[in-house]
């Protein structure tokens, strides 16, 4: 095993050298190596290839976070649930070494395999990270907790780009509702927001509060005229300066007649000059629906309707049912009369037959008597 044995920890080294994951970050990795070397190499592994052996195998998990620095597949830093998938993955597959109670060479070539493999994988989740987790905000400052792999130190990313989301134009009718949404897909995601403050926004410039807190919507009821004009919409954050800032551009249309039926409200993004789109400025359109809110009476006249009706039903199962099973009942009745009824006949008949045996039978002795009288008589004369 010696010279066999020597070259397979060099391949291992030389494998494992450029490895990409920053899994020593994880607690759990760390413990589960310390495990290995404690517990399974005394019985699995030469004494004098202890040492050497987890030096190499700690060297290269250190080295992970060595990967190449590409802003599309790995920046030195992942969040904590790609770093948890990653962990999770290697320490699956260290058990799965383990427990199948391998030993010497066998072992060593195991673990090759293993940390190979979970080299690709974290590549994987390192770069779908990059892709979709990783600032994913086309406008506006959000705030992002990321790992960094070469200090495992948890750090806030300040992921950084135009600051202004557009303008959207909303056309709702005269004396409907009018919603401002100020929402974005990775608000959720961000850390260090505080509040959704609206303006309304007059023609010299000045701008008055209308509302502030953690709702990001703004609804006026029974618009008018006087409700048209331009709104702004700022989410602030625990430093200086908002997080978002969109603008709106309210238009509003002539009453609805009632044989019209109610369209939704379109919003569209309107830039103020020819703009030159990137993927980083480029924030998609928003479409709200705007609908006037159905009286309550009708929706209390629906419900009852419904509940009516659901009783109507219950009730005319239930007598079904019931028919149903007294149907069945007297259809039992009449069968089991019917079989009484055959019985008293058959033994009516019975009993009639028998009578018959028997008056029979002494006519027939009677007969006998006549003739013996004749007979003596004959005799005597």
């Amino acid at each position: 095993m010696g010279p066999r044995f020597t070259l397979l920890l060099a391949a291992l080294a030389d494998c494992l050298c450029p490895a990409r994951p920053c899994i020593i970050c994880d607690p759990f990795v760390v413990a589960a190596l310390k495990t290995l070397e404690q517990s399974y190499l005394p019985g699995h592994l030469a004494p004098e290839h202890h040492e050497n052996v987890m030096k190499r195998v700690e060297q290269a998990v250190k080295d992970f976070k060595d990967l190449p620095l590409n802003q599309d597949t790995y920046v030195g830093a992942v969040d904590e649930d790609t770093l948890e998938q990653a962990s999770w993955s290697f320490l699956k597959d260290l058990k799965r070494i383990t427990d199948s109670d391998v030993k010497g060479e066998l072992f060593v070539k195991e673990l090759f395999w293993m940390l190979r493999l979970q080299k690709d994988i974290f590549a994987t989740l390192a770069m779908r990270f990059q892709k979709e987790v990783y600032c994913p905000n086309q406008c506006g400052t959000m705030l992002q907790t990321l790992i960094w792999c070469n200090r495992c130190e948890k750090q806030v990313h300040s992921c950084r780009k135009s600051m202004d989301c557009g303008e959207r134009r909303i056309e709702v009718p005269r004396l409907e509702d009018m919603v401002l949404d100020c929402q974005l897909g990775w608000h959720h995601a961000s850390e260090g927001l505080t509040d959704y403050s609206f303006y309304r926004v007059w023609g010299n410039s000045s701008e008055t509060l209308l509302s502030k807190g953690k709702e990001p919507y703004l609804t006026k009821t029974m618009v008018g005229p006087e409700d048209a004009g331009n709104y702004r919409c700022e989410l602030g954050t625990i430093n200086s300066g908002p997080a978002t800032v969109i603008r709106f551009r309210v238009v509003v249309l002539p009453q609805r007649t009632a044989e019209e039926k109610p369209a939704p409200n379109i919003i569209t993004q309107e830039e103020e000059g020819p703009v030159q789109v990137t993927p980083e400025t480029l924030e998609p359109v928003i479409t709200i629906a705007s609908h006037p809110k159905p009286p309550r009476a009708a929706k209390h006249h629906r419900l009852l309707i419904l509940l009516i009706l659901g009783f109507i039903i219950l009730v005319a199962s239930i007598i079904v049912t019931v028919l149903h099973f007294r149907k069945a009942r007297g259809k039992s009745k009449t069968s089991s009369l019917d079989v009484k009824s055959s019985r008293s006949e058959f033994k009516s008949s019975d009993q009639d037959l028998s009578s018959r045996t028997v008056e029979s039978k002494p006519s027939q002795g009677d007969s006998v008597a006549e003739e013996t009288e004749d007979k003596g008589e004959e005799s005597e004369s």
